[in-house]
């Protein structure tokens, strides 16, 4: 049964003491080569855990560099056109009114649209997903209108259904 004692610094003197004895009788080429070999070791180590990963991050750094250029320029035109759109002031609804009208050819001449309160509920028989998206970026910019829901189905090439929009809410003077 081992003795623990209340100094720490005594407890490992102790524990050290056989190994200083096994070392100072050891011969001098062994000392050389335990010493070499912790230096090996010791260099191992600095290279596995602080050199090497920070060369493989540097490396990595260096070709995704440009890539991460371009997302943030891709975000920053975006951040604009966000600003820009946050800026414009709402159209009136009667102005929203005569913007969706007159934007609803370019869907095709099977489109309707029927008017609820605030709210607009386009629905179209056979356009493609080309006509669709210049129609909703056309009325989103000039109109000021939210899509709300889109229930669309593909039939041979061409979409069908309908979109329920959100007139811009009216300004209080």
């Amino acid at each position: 049964m081992k003795v623990i004692t209340a100094n720490p610094r005594a407890a490992l003197r102790a524990a050290w003491a056989p190994w200083q004895r096994r070392w100072a009788h050891t011969s001098a080429r062994e000392q050389t080569l335990v010493r070499l070999a912790a230096w090996l070791v010791l260099a191992a180590l600095v290279w596995l855990v602080g050199i090497s990963p920070a060369l493989r991050t540097l490396r990595t750094a260096q070709t995704q560099g440009p890539q991460v250029r371009a997302q943030l320029q891709d975000m920053l035109l975006l951040q604009a056109q966000a600003k820009a759109l946050q800026a414009q002031a709402a159209a009136p609804t009667q102005d929203s009114k005569a913007l969706l009208e007159a934007a609803l050819p370019t869907l095709g001449a099977s489109a309707r649209m029927v008017f609820a309160g605030d709210r607009v509920t386009v629905s179209v028989e056979g356009s493609n997903a080309d006509t669709w998206v210049q129609w909703l970026e056309q009325v989103r910019l000039n109109a000021r209108v939210l899509p709300l829901e889109l229930h669309l189905g593909q039939k041979q090439g061409l979409w069908k259904g309908s979109v329920v929009l959100q007139l811009p809410a009216r300004a209080t003077p």
